[in-house]
Formats: C-alpha cells, sequence, structure tokens
C-alpha cells in the first residue's frame, strides 16, 4: 500500500512538472532610423560599417526581401505596431489619432503579462502619446533624459528595462528605437563619438544619386552615423548577455525606412522601404539563416510577435504571421508588397502607392499632374541643393531634378537589374504584361485594405477624376493642420502635479 501512495506522489509531482506552463519569451524589439538596408554589411556594404549588426545577423535569420511600407517614420511605425495599413490605422501623417478602437504592441503585451517600455520615437510609436507604456527609457529616475545620440545611455536604458520587468516579476518587451542614422547627423566636433569615421573619398555613393564631392561628403557624415548607430546596437546587446537573459529573449532588428536623402526617405522606391529585418529566436531560428524566397513586411509584424508569445491575433489586422518561417517552414502566397505613403511631417498631402515584387516595382503618383510638386524633408539636405545647382548645366541631373519633383502618374522598375529606380518602363513594350499584372495586384490589395486611393487609381486617365481626389484630401490635411493649430495655441489651466510631483 505504501509503495502503492509513493508511486501516485510521484507521478503526481512528475505531471505537475510536464504541466508547468512554459516561461514566457522576452522581447528586444531594436529599429535604428532612416538606414538604408546596403548600408549594413550583410546587406551589401562594402564599407566596414556595422560590425555588431552583423554579428547578430550571423548569429540570426536575416530576411532578403523584407520591406516596410512607408516611407517616413511616424506612419511606418504605426503599421509595424498595429498591424495595419495607414488608412486603416489612421496614421496616416505626423499627427495623434486618438480615440482609437484597435490594440496595439504595447495594449497586446500588456494583456499578455508583459512588462513594457520603450525608448527613442516614443511620440512616433503610438497613435497617440502619451501612451501606456510602463516606462519610458528615454527619462531618468531622477528626471533627466538620455541623449538620443550618447552609444552608451543606450546600455544604461536596456540594462533599467530588463531590471524593472524583473522587479515586476515579468518577461520584457522592450522597443528600443535607436536615433541614428536620422539628421543631424555626426559632425567632426560632435561630443557624441561613432567607433569610426569615414571620409568622403572612401564612401559608396548610390545608384539613386550621383557622384559630387559635397555628395560625398554629406554620405560621410551619414555612414558615420551609421556606425554610431551599430556601436548603439553593440551596446543594447551587450546589456542583454550581462543580464544572462539572451538565450531567454527574442530580438528583433529592423530600419524604419531608407537614408535621409533624395529618392530614399519618404518615397516608395526600392531603397525607401528595403528594410534590413534580422530575429534571432533561440532555439528556433538557425543562425546565419538567409531568408531568400519569401517577402515579408511591417504589417505582419504584430501578428508575428502574437504568435511568437502564443497571444491571439485582434480582429481587424491586415498583416499575416510569418511565425512559420522562423522555424524553417515555408508560406504560399509572399510574393508581393503593398507600399502606401500619403504626406510628411509638414502637412504636405502627396499619396504614393506602390506593388512590389521580386522582379518589378510598380508606382501610382496621384499627385503628378505636371505642376504640384513633391515636398519633402531631404529638400533640406546638401544632396537636394547641389542637384538643384547642378542641373542648370547638366541634362541628366536636370531629369534627374523634375523625376523628383513632379514625378508621373505611373511608374515601372525591373527592380532586379535595376534597383535604384532609374529607368521607368511603363511605355516599354516587353514589359507591358508585368505593366498590366501589377497594376492588378495593387487594386487587389487597395480593393481589400479599403484604401481610399482606390477611386482615383481606377480613374488614373481620367484627370479629372484625379484632381478631386487630390483636392479632397488636401482639404482635409490643411483642415487638420488647423484643428491641430488651433488646439495648440489655445490657452490651457493650471497643469495637475502627479504623485511623483512631475506635471501631468
Amino acid at each position: 500500500m505504501k509503495s502503492l501512495l509513493q508511486l501516485s506522489v510521484s507521478l503526481l509531482f512528475a505531471f505537475s512538472v510536464c504541466a508547468a506552463p512554459a516561461e514566457k519569451i522576452n522581447l528586444l524589439l531594436i529599429t535604428v532610423d532612416d538606414m538604408s538596408c546596403d548600408s549594413i554589411g550583410v546587406f551589401g556594404c562594402p564599407l566596414d560599417t556595422t560590425p555588431n549588426i552583423d554579428q547578430l545577423a550571423a548569429e540570426s535569420l536575416r530576411f532578403e526581401y523584407a520591406h516596410v511600407q512607408v516611407g517616413n517614420c511616424f506612419p511606418s511605425r504605426n503599421v509595424m505596431w498595429s498591424g495595419r495599413y495607414s488608412h486603416n490605422n489612421g496614421v496616416e501623417g505626423f499627427y495623434p489619432v486618438k480615440p482609437i478602437d484597435f490594440p496595439v504592441l504595447c495594449d497586446l503585451m500588456k494583456d499578455a503579462g508583459y512588462y513594457t517600455a520603450i525608448r527613442g520615437k516614443v511620440t512616433h510609436s503610438t497613435p497617440y502619446h502619451p501612451y501606456d507604456w510602463d516606462d519610458d527609457l528615454t527619462e531618468n529616475p531622477d528626471g533627466s533624459r538620455e541623449h538620443m545620440k550618447d552609444v552608451e545611455s543606450y546600455h544604461r536604458s536596456v540594462k533599467r528595462g530588463i531590471e524593472n520587468a524583473e522587479a515586476a516579476g515579468k518577461p520584457f518587451c522592450l522597443n528600443i528605437n535607436i536615433s541614428d542614422p536620422h539628421k543631424p547627423f555626426w559632425y567632426p566636433e560632435d561630443k557624441n563619438p561613432a567607433s569610426k569615421i569615414y571620409t568622403a573619398e572612401e564612401v559608396p555613393v548610390p545608384g539613386f544619386l550621383f557622384d559630387d564631392p559635397i555628395v560625398r561628403e554629406e554620405l560621410a557624415l551619414y555612414y558615420t552615423s551609421v556606425r554610431r548607430a551599430d556601436d548603439c546596437v553593440g551596446a543594447i546587446l551587450s546589456a542583454l548577455e550581462e543580464s544572462g537573459l539572451a538565450e531567454d529573449t527574442f530580438v528583433m532588428f529592423l530600419s524604419d525606412h531608407g537614408m535621409p536623402l533624395p529618392f530614399a526617405k519618404t518615397q516608395l522606391y526600392h531603397h525607401s522601404t528595403w528594410t534590413p529585418l534580422i530575429i534571432k529566436w533561440p532555439g528556433k531560428t538557425d543562425a546565419g539563416a538567409v531568408d531568400e524566397r519569401h517577402m515579408v513586411s511591417a504589417v505582419d509584424f504584430l501578428p508575428t510577435l502574437c504568435d511568437v508569445i502564443d497571444a491571439d491575433h485582434p480582429g481587424g489586422m491586415d498583416g499575416r504571421s510569418f511565425e512559420p518561417l522562423l522555424r524553417g517552414e515555408t508560406q504560399k502566397d509572399r510574393d508581393s508588397v503593398f507600399k502606401i505613403y500619403n504626406e510628411n511631417s509638414g502637412g504636405n498631402r502627396h499619396p504614393i502607392r506602390a506593388i512590389e515584387t521580386k522582379d518589378y516595382l510598380y508606382i501610382f503618383n496621384p499627385w503628378s499632374d505636371g505642376e504640384n510638386q513633391f515636398k519633402t524633408a531631404t529638400q533640406g539636405t546638401a544632396t537636394y541643393r547641389r542637384m538643384k545647382e547642378l542641373a542648370l548645366s547638366d541634362e541628366t541631373i536636370a531629369g534627374r531634378l523634375e523625376v523628383f519633383d513632379h514625378r508621373v502618374i505611373e511608374e515601372l522598375y525591373d527592380v532586379r537589374s535595376d534597383a535604384d529606380c532609374r529607368t521607368n518602363l511603363v511605355g516599354s513594350e516587353p514589359h507591358r504584361a508585368a505593366l498590366r499584372e501589377h497594376r492588378r495586384m495593387l487594386e487587389r490589395y487597395m480593393e481589400e485594405s479599403g484604401d481610399h486611393a482606390l477611386v482615383a487609381f481606377q480613374n488614373r486617365t481620367d484627370p479629372a477624376v484625379v484632381s478631386a481626389y487630390m483636392e479632397r484630401v488636401s482639404a482635409e490635411a490643411a483642415e487638420r493642420r488647423r484643428t491641430m493649430r488651433e488646439a495648440k495655441n489655445a490657452p490651457r489651466g493650471k497643469k495637475k502635479k502627479s504623485k511623483k510631483g512631475k506635471a501631468e
């Protein structure tokens, strides 16, 4: 009888051990700001720009065909962390959207029992601000704020985030957003050093730009800022390693869009949206693996993270989980990406829609009427100003300037042979079938997602319909700017004091 009792106790204990829920994996989501994919060594940069990112890639799975949806940061990041296209999450520009009726990354992770914290891009990563993160690691406990270009501060922030999660008895979800290489670039007198400085003579000039001493000087500052961003990645991963939790942490790295120079940022060209997606999931992803088969995009990130932590998907997401790919499986229907742009940080409305496959990129520009001029932050760069100067005497550069400023309503590029998107193939007979197919795919994406630009696309040969669409969305943008201006200038009462004594 005693032996039977002992056996029963042993079996009960064994069952309880086997049935105990596995601890949830930690999440470390790292982004860089305004970094082109091919500025990174493993993605083709000939300079030694990114030793830390390259090492992470050697330990991880990287995607050769990953794209973000949008070419500027506020809308781009909100697609990532909502799983919804811009016209469905409401964040089409640089303005708050409140209230919302859908959960975003922070909500879903908190509901799943995670400690959530963010560092950098705080106002750009959720539909409105302040949002209910457990902590903003940009702010120190003493009330000071970390400098966004200070490499070592990223180590401190991650260390503090991990310690706070441990104190709360929760797994962590840290969204750490590195400021570089977003402007202002590193400069010679900068108090926040980079581990390596590049010269104008040695930097590669992207094919979508032009080789010129002034352009090279600006690129040297950009690539030095890329190196400083890589230094920050090293500081972040060092803090993770020192915590002893590296093998219990899912690490995801990417850029929000391409470099802050003409034909990259605030565009939908190949180099505008191609992102260096690197994922390390201990025990799941293979070290040094490269996915060269599937196309994934930012709208897929949140549903994928839901699957990684085994959480239910909220309804209404446009994205589709690629979690099976992380485990070495395959998925069907991953051969195209729908891309979107609406307006810049100044509220200037220039809607663009695009569809990219491994072979072609098709772009629709309803704003392009031969007179409307594109407005973007990259017009404030030395490279754009130099392009304006040289266009007065150089026909080739004058042609590029015309494309930048006024565009045409349709563009088609063979991205396998022309990733820099220099030759528009819309009128090319050999590519007519590809044009028809990509128009069809774009229309399908726009229909399925309820895109407000669909009417303009379906009537793209009717200037009156396209013009009416542009007048409507431009008026909406102007009204939004007016309302925000009035709200900003409205008299405000005294701010309430929080329990910590800080103004809320």
